[in-house]
């Protein structure tokens, strides 16, 4: 697996946990004249972070119930399915997020969040096949996956 580089930035103290995943969604209005924005909207829109440590220090926050406090974050690897050919630990993709059945049991899988279309991603680990089968006939494997 590669590693990760942790990154400080800010969130809300009612999620400031370790192991905590989430989203980073960007910047909010009620952002806007706060002091500290630089602090939390340092992270990359659409990506997923995991927290890994929560430091000491809090600030007041218009958006954040009970304010917000520093962590460090690192990018977390997203489960995905992918082309066969393609599940090889430690090589380069750019997965293809087309498909748009969005009634398929796999389609989580097959668009999973955290992930964001055009980027590239290092395969860290590969762990199986599909978990169902995929309704466009399509033979794929499950693995995780890192931005590079």
């Amino acid at each position: 697996m590669t590693d990760a580089k942790t990154k400080v930035t800010l969130v809300g103290t009612v999620l400031a946990k370790q192991g905590v995943e989430f989203i980073y969604e960007g910047e909010v209005a009620g952002c806007d004249t706060c002091k500290v924005k630089k602090a939390c909207n340092n992270l990359q829109k659409g990506r997923k972070y995991r927290i890994v440590t929560v430091r000491t220090t809090h600030h007041e926050c218009a958006v954040h119930l009970n304010g917000a406090t520093a962590v460090e974050v690192m990018e977390a690897p997203v489960t995905i399915l992918i082309n066969p050919d393609m599940a090889i630990v430690n090589s380069k993709i750019k997965p293809e997020l087309s498909c748009n059945k969005s009634d398929c049991r796999s389609f989580a899988l097959c668009r999973p969040e955290g992930v964001v279309d055009g980027e590239k991603y290092v395969v860290t680990d590969v762990l199986g096949n599909a978990p169902d089968i995929c309704e466009k006939g399509r033979s794929l494997k499950l693995v995780e996956i890192r931005p590079v």
